[in-house]
This record gives structure tokens, sequence and C-alpha cells, in this order.
């Protein structure tokens, strides 16, 4: 009897309470330890600047991944597709979340056809990408701000994108374990946004979402 007891309660700690544990020991690494570095203290802002819906877009108070796509389009398009498939799609519901995409003036109509051709097939809302449009000095002068070791083709065009955080700073990897410094992320390499920005934006919205609970248990006390 005494054994079938002790099987009872060693079946119900391994369905009940080392789950938690594993829980704990994520939800704490996260808090302790999960801090995705800040490599450029503060970025250009872009509310001035004319947008696709009319409307200004802005980097602050927002989670921003922002791509410079320049005048060089037809290059874009398979790099717009990857960014759909393996980041938009997995984290477009995220509240204060946004894609933001460099284009240079004249080119509105052009990304019209890549909106379109984006939505194609897909439930998933689009309305996360945001689109802004400068002339090329404007975009080179934005980029410049970024401080990357990256740079920008003679389109004002890369296939980089770069997470901003809600203070306008730049986040990446200072201790990547290929190029030591990682300002961005490879939309064309899927290899990198599965294996990389992935894992990079999750640290960064959970980061965000603790300090969220943290201010609203302050508020509540």
């Amino acid at each position: 009897m005494k054994k079938e007891a002790f099987k009872k309660f060693l079946v119900l700690g391994i369905l009940f309470i080392f789950p938690l544990v594993i829980y704990l020991f994520f939800a704490s690494g996260i808090n302790n330890f999960a801090r995705l570095p800040i490599l450029t203290e503060e970025v250009s802002e872009i509310n001035t600047w004319s947008t696709l819906q009319g409307t200004p877009h802005q980097f602050d108070g927002m989670i921003s991944v922002v791509g410079f796509w320049g005048s060089d389009l037809e290059l874009r398009k398979a790099d717009a597709f990857n960014l759909n498939q393996k980041i938009y799609k997995r984290f477009y519901q995220f509240k204060d979340f946004q894609f933001v995409m460099i284009v240079e003036d004249g080119q509105q109509d052009k990304v019209k056809e890549i909106l379109a051709e984006l939505q194609k097939g897909a439930a998933t809302n689009m309305s996360k990408w945001k689109f802004v449009f400068g002339n090329k000095a404007a975009i080179n002068e934005l980029f410049s701000s970024f401080k990357t070791d990256v740079s920008l083709n003679d389109k004002s065009s890369n296939s980089t994108v770069f997470i901003i955080d809600r203070a306008k700073k730049l986040r990446g990897r200072d201790d990547d374990e290929e190029v030591g410094t990682l300002y961005g992320y490879d939309t064309s390499s899927v290899a990198e946004l599965n294996k990389k920005m992935t894992d990079d934006v999750k640290v960064i919205l959970a980061e965000y979402r603790l300090a969220l609970k943290k201010n609203n248990s302050n508020r509540a006390k």
C-alpha cells in the first residue's frame, strides 16, 4: 500500500510540481539575466516624415523593427517575405510592436504592391507594417544616427533590420558568437531570423511585459 501511495505522489509531483519549478526557473532567468543590450543610446525620430497612411509614425513609445529599403524595393521583396513569415506573424499582436520601413519618396506605389503581395492568402492583420518616406539625404542621416557597423548601398538600402526600443535606443547583441557585436539582423537569411532575431524579439518583449507587471504592481500598492 505504501509503495502504491509513493508512486501516486511521484506521478503527481512530475505532473504538477516539476512544470512549476521549470516555469519559475525560466521566469527568474528572464527577470535577472535576459536584457537585450543597448548598442546605441538614441536614434533620430521619424514623426515628421510623410507616411503611406497620412498619419505620422514615431519610434518613441513603441518597440520597432526598422528596415531601410530606400529605392531598392525589388531587391527587398524577398526580405520582406522572410520578415513577415518569420517575425511579423509571430509577434504582431503585441500591443506596442511595429515594423517601420524607411523608403525613398516616390516609391509609394511600389510599397503598396509589396504590401498587397504580403497580404495574399494571409489572415494576418498587416496594420503593424508602417512606411515612412524621405529623400536620400534624410534617409542616410537617419541611418547614421543608428551608429552601426553596416552600411547602406547606393540606393539607401540594405537587408538588415534593427530593433529600436520605446526609448529610441538600438538594441542588439554585444556577445554574439559569430560577430561579437550584432547591431541588426540579415533578413535575407532565414536561419538568422529563426536562430537570432526570434530569440531577441522574445527577450525584449518579455522585458517590457515584466516592466509593465512591475509598474501595475507598484500602482496597486
